[in-house]
């Protein structure tokens, strides 16, 4: 009992506020982060409590530092979840439709990172960011929590402002039927650091309540999360920069060639994900062009950089633009691949049965508006999932695994179920298996708007019995989610139908 009293008081003594708190727990990157804890003041009796610090890994997620505080004095309780690790590339917006008398549904696991905002477009609810820091519960924790918060001030608003203590009252009444599972509500949880997660009850498979998307961040999203942000990006006008500076920075636009890449190097480059040579591999479908070249900013440190475009046809495919930005002072480098030309009046649908280490090789351009299907496994990943990416069969798979393991967080973490547990593993073997070969299987990319390819491995295309493409008519709801049935082209049309006829009467006369 004394070796551990003298621990205790050591470990008391060598941590003794905040600060050294956290420079310890950012130290142990590797291995059991021990637990710290510290005095803090109670904010309820104004005594002081202890704050407990842990470090941790959520498997396959992310990493958290949990804290806990509690006061000896008046019983008071909370905790909180910060992220320790990166702000992702993206921001993720899960939704999912939550009907009435299942109580499954309220138990999903959250993770809610303290940029993230929760909505329920049925009550016209909405937590702020700040109203809720990070957490880690359930969707029934949150709105119990939520209604908890709302009520704890019922009384005094009641003797204020009855009649908005009345209308309170009513609201109180539809959040906790939600709670409860007696009414149907959408849960709505987006956060533009990428770092919230609802637990996917069907994983790996599709979850039909559940629906994400990652979108880019905008301007004023990436100044909230702490990022340097260009005013003129946020529809404010520049300061300090001359006329002079501005005419200069456009003259720099220059071109210039791009040289020649072999196919063995880019093969090599796309199988590597190697970023700064995406470019080059791509550039090896065409003859060689030019290169056009105009400065831009850094979107990590705001520092100005150069952006690098080129517009190329891949045979059988379409024309692409494809850019690159690298920045030598951060060492950011990102790479795009666009679409050119007019959206094509159909959808496109991709398939490729794999037999032999040929296939695994072959160069694969997946658009961010493509979906990904594997029958033999029953996967199926939504379009948006992975973004546009340019890589090969085989490192579409592996992206894909690595994918799934960062979405699905709880995916081998002590939360997860021994069936659940044994579920994942299995599949993770069978996915693990398409690369070894032992049995054929099929690759599907379900483009809407006709923006991936897949290389052959013959000179005519029509001689590559294993690749086939289909094209379809695009639904209604497909149309809507790209933004296409809001296109009204009548005032162009009209415009130019107008211009035709001008032309006509001219030339008459």
């Amino acid at each position: 009992m004394e070796g551990g009293n003298s621990n205790s008081k050591s470990e008391k003594e060598e941590i003794v506020d905040v600060r050294s708190v956290v420079e310890a727990v950012s130290a142990n990157d590797a291995g059991i982060a021990p637990l710290y804890q510290l005095e803090s003041l109670c904010m309820r009796c104004h005594q002081n409590g202890i704050t407990r610090f842990l470090l941790t890994l959520i498997p396959h997620f992310r990493k958290i530092l949990l804290s806990a505080f509690e006061c000896p004095h008046c019983g008071e309780r909370n905790n909180e979840v910060q992220f320790a690790g990166e702000i992702q590339p993206r921001g993720c917006c899960y939704r999912l439709e939550v009907p009435s008398g299942d109580p499954k549904m309220l138990n999903r696991q959250v993770v809610k990172s303290e940029s993230a905002t929760i909505k329920i477009p049925e009550l016209d609810f909405e937590i702020p960011p700040e109203a809720q820091r990070g957490s880690l519960s359930t969707v029934e924790g949150i709105l119990v929590r939520a209604a908890d918060e709302l009520q704890a001030l019922q009384e005094e608003r009641k003797k204020v402002d009855p009649q908005t203590a009345e209308a309170l009252d009513q609201f109180l009444l539809k959040l906790k039927a939600c709670a409860t599972g007696d009414s149907s509500f959408t849960f709505i949880l987006d956060d533009p650091a990428g770092n919230s997660f609802i637990e996917n009850l069907y994983a790996p498979s599709p979850d039909p309540s559940l629906s994400i998307k990652f979108y880019e961040r905008t301007p004023e999203q990436q100044a909230t999360l702490g990022y340097s942000v260009d005013p003129s990006q946020s529809g404010d006008h520049r300061e300090g920069i001359s006329m002079e500076q501005i005419s200069g920075a456009s003259d720099e636009v220059r071109r210039e060639p791009h040289g020649s890449v072999g196919a063995t190097a880019a093969h090599r480059a796309i199988a590597q994900s190697n970023t700064a040579e995406i470019v080059d591999t791509v550039f090896r479908y065409t003859a060689p062009e030019e290169v056009m070249t105009f400065p831009s900013t850094c979107g990590t440190c705001g520092i100005a950089c150069e952006t690098r475009m080129f517009v190329t046809k891949i045979p059988y495919f379409q024309e692409v633009i494809v850019m690159a930005s690298t920045c030598d002072a951060c060492g950011y480098r990102n790479s795009e691949l666009k679409p050119g030309g007019r959206v094509p009046e159909k959808g496109k649908r991709i398939s490729l049965t794999v037999r032999n280490n040929k296939d695994l090789c072959r160069d694969v351009i997946k658009s961010d508006t493509a979906g990904v299907k594997v029958p033999e496994l029953d996967l199926e990943l939504a379009s948006g999932t992975l973004g546009g990416v340019v890589t090969t069969v085989e490192g579409l798979i592996t992206k894909i695994s690595e994918s799934l393991e960062r979405v699905h967080g709880f995916t081998f973490g002590d939360s997860l179920d021994n069936h659940k547990r044994s579920k994942w593993v299995d599949f993770k073997a069978r996915l693990d298996k398409l690369l070894s070969l032992e049995e054929p299987w099929t690759l599907i990319l379900d483009d809407a708007l006709a923006n991936s390819f897949i290389a052959p491995v013959t000179e005519d295309i029509k001689d590559d019995h294993q690749l086939t493409f289909e094209e379809y008519e695009r639904s209604w709801e497909q149309n809507e989610e790209l933004g296409l049935n809001d296109i009204d082209t009548s005032s162009a049309d009209g415009a130019y139908h107008s211009t035709d006829t001008t032309m006509q009467g001219k030339t008459e006369v």
